[in-house]
């Protein structure tokens, strides 16, 4: 049984026998293409988190009453990769099952793999909801394929075609980009077809992993790939809250903050607030 964090995300404190979701860390950026520094984007999510509400106005909903438990961040082997993606799994498999709901902290878009090998076991009908300004479809990185360049190719490698929703998408490779056509749902630019694709998944397992990059810079400059042309904050809590709220979510992500690119520190609260939201949405379904 997972015990409680000392420092915890706003109000995620309670028991883990009562928790429906259980929150926890991976601060690993070991395979960080540009800027480093993702690592230290889960400590500082909750650090931050003190000058947050633990109250949504959006949706009159307050974390105090939510059952969710903060179990804090994994001890990563770093320096080892697959080792680092081992310990994820194990973390996610845990909690699955014993019939919660894992909710990730990154790290490096690369620890969505580790949970999503213990999500496809589970659920082998999986979806996953993807939204980034990066396809993350490479087979591989400068000839490594365990690369956050390449996490959704990774994930395809495991659930095959037609099962990648990607959304936002901005930013890519000649070769991601006509894998995308053949292989994936791919939505470029923005979040248009994001009601009809919720509406053909409604019923089915589904993994939701956020790349906050995909909010526009001037949003969100704390990250290690920047990438102009972005959503607006509002554009995502909509669309985030949408997803967590009418689906059957097995599993979720909120990655790639940078806390240190941005010392006025409202790239973290961004983070913060928006993983507020999908977690009121998720403990609040749609009857």
């Amino acid at each position: 049984m997972l015990g409680r964090n000392i420092e915890t995300f706003l109000e995620c404190d309670k028991e883990y026998k009562q928790a429906e979701i259980i929150l926890f860390g991976a601060p690993f950026d070991s395979t960080t293409s540009y800027r480093p520094g993702t690592r230290f984007g889960s400590s500082a999510i909750r650090r931050e988190s003190y000058g947050l509400e633990s109250y949504s106005p959006y949706q009159d909903a307050d974390l105090m009453d939510a059952p969710i438990m903060d179990s804090g961040d994994i001890d990563l082997a770093i320096g080892s990769t697959e080792t680092c993606l081992h310990q994820i799994q194990e973390r996610t498999e845990t909690i699955l099952k014993d019939g919660k709901i894992p909710f990730l902290f990154g790290g490096e878009h690369l620890v969505t793999l580790g949970a999503f090998r213990a999500i496809a076991e589970k659920y082998p009908d999986v979806h996953i909801i993807h939204f980034d300004a990066h396809a993350d479809l490479r087979e591989d990185y400068l000839g490594v394929k365990l690369s956050h360049a390449c996490v959704l190719r990774r994930c395809h490698d495991l659930i095959g075609d037609g099962r990648i929703h990607q959304f936002g998408i901005r930013s890519g490779d000649r070769e991601e980009f006509r894998f995308a056509k053949e292989h994936v749902e791919q939505h470029r630019f923005s979040f248009a077809g994001l009601e009809e694709t919720i509406e053909r998944l409604k019923g089915k397992p589904v993994y939701f992993t956020l790349d906050l990059d995909v909010l526009d810079p001037s949003v969100f400059p704390g990250t290690g790939t920047p990438e102009p042309g972005g959503v607006s904050f509002e554009e995502l809590r909509v669309s985030a809250t949408m997803v967590c709220r009418e689906l059957t979510i097995v599993g979720c992500d909120v990655n790639e903050l940078s806390p240190h690119y941005d010392q006025s520190g409202v790239s973290t609260a961004v983070a913060g607030k928006i993983a507020r939201e999908m977690m009121l949405a998720l403990v609040n379904k749609e009857s």
